[in-house]
């Protein structure tokens, strides 16, 4: 992806063209090889960095939105040792990817901003290297050297800037190399989708025997064209092709799990169940208990009462550190419970919610967000607004 990007913009080919060491990696610029003097005169060679967030796609605009750089190697300083402080911001050691730490910040800005990229960075370049051709005028900050970028192949059809610009890529690597598979793509279901597709797991599986129709239009995420339904499509189908604009790896498998292909959850790293039926639902739970795999189970339990609805939502954790309480908590009835849910009337907000705690727990298990609680069972009440976390880890 480095190379690529570097060819269909022409500020970032510009830099390259002329000799720069460019590099596109997680969603950052990186020139390399740039003179610099550190506080004992001497001349060394540091990394420039920028984020990408003024990113369409696979194109950059103008102007740029962030004015800031960054720096990996010691601070820059005059010819005669002293610290340059015209571009001094911060100094600290700050993890912005999982290969890519940098020491410091620097700010220049001028008065209209950056036009583009080869700007920004030029003007940082010719800044930090003026002091090192002061002392020896045969140094240069454009070597034409090629960076052969070690960067794996990104499960993202373009850049991930929204992790760089928050500067949390390398807490989101933690998510990196998981099989997720979703059963059931009904409103819980596909909210559940629409908050992975954002990260960065490596297989997407989406288990659902189901035509797309109305009535999941209203109660999913996104806005399908009504000729997009008379196409009668499966719903894992028309989720897998919506999504796979964003990323790779999304699997479709348009049926329902039974005890036939059951082992197909086998090869999974986690399994997100957001369906009712509970006959099959304990085939599939009792198999990823034998087979020692962590799953989630959401359910939703809505009434009409004195023409409201009120009910609640719950969202359960299993993985090998605890299970005690699955016999508790999931309710494996075939008939369902006697609620306005088992018979398919479900909010769009409600379902949306339900995914996004249970997404949410889901990254707390692999250290995206901190956990202090260690909850494995979360109810949500709707007509009092109250939270429950219960059985814990002690």
């Amino acid at each position: 992806m480095s190379q690529e990007l570097i060819n269909h913009n022409p500020d970032l080919r510009k830099l390259r063209d002329e000799g720069y060491a460019v590099e596109v990696r997680d969603g950052y610029l990186l020139v390399h090889e740039v003179p610099y003097v550190n506080s004992k005169c001497q001349i060394k060679y540091g990394i420039l960095v920028s984020d990408l967030t003024s990113l369409a796609g696979d194109k950059t605009i103008g102007p740029i939105s962030q004015h800031v750089a960054h720096f990996i190697g010691e601070h820059p300083c005059n010819s005669d040792g002293t610290l340059k402080k015209g571009i001094q911001h911060s100094s600290q050691n700050q993890q912005l990817a999982k290969d890519l730490v940098i020491n410091h910040s620097f700010s220049n800005k001028p008065a209209k901003g950056y036009t583009d990229y080869y700007e920004k960075m030029t003007n940082y370049a010719n800044i930090i290297s003026a002091e090192a051709k002061a002392i020896d005028d045969s140094v240069t900050e454009k070597p034409f050297t090629i960076i052969n970028s070690d960067d794996h192949e990104s499960v993202f059809n373009y850049l991930d800037t929204n992790s760089s610009k928050a500067k949390i890529s390398a807490i989101s690597s933690k998510l990196e190399g998981q099989k997720v598979a979703i059963i059931g793509l009904g409103g819980t279901g596909s909210y559940v989708l629409d908050l992975i597709a954002k990260t960065p797991v490596q297989e997407i599986h989406l288990f659902d025997g189901d035509v797309l129709l109305n009535h999941n239009a209203f109660r999913s995420p996104g806005a399908p064209a009504a000729d997009k339904l008379r196409e009668i499509y499966k719903k894992s189908d028309y989720f897998q092709e919506i999504y796979s604009k964003m990323r790779r790896n999304i699997h479709s498998h348009n049926y329902y799990i039974t005890s036939t292909n059951i082992d197909e959850l086998s090869a999974m790293d986690f399994v997100f169940i957001c369906f009712d039926k509970g006959g099959i639902k304990k085939l599939i739970v009792d198999h990823l208990i034998a087979k020692n795999l962590s799953f989630i189970d959401v359910g939703m339990g809505v009434l009409i009462v004195d023409d409201s609805l009120l009910g609640h939502i719950r969202v359960t954790t299993s993985t090998t550190n605890k299970r005690d309480h699955i016999k508790d908590r999931i309710t494996f009835s075939e008939a369902g419970a006697a609620n306005d849910y088992s018979s398919n009337i479900q909010i769009a907000d409600l379902n949306a919610l339900n995914a996004a705690i249970a997404v949410m727990k889901w990254k707390k298990l692999f250290g995206f967000y901190q956990d202090l609680n260690k909850e494995f069972n979360t109810t949500y009440s709707i007509n009092d607004g109250k939270l429950f976390n219960e059985d814990h880890i002690t």
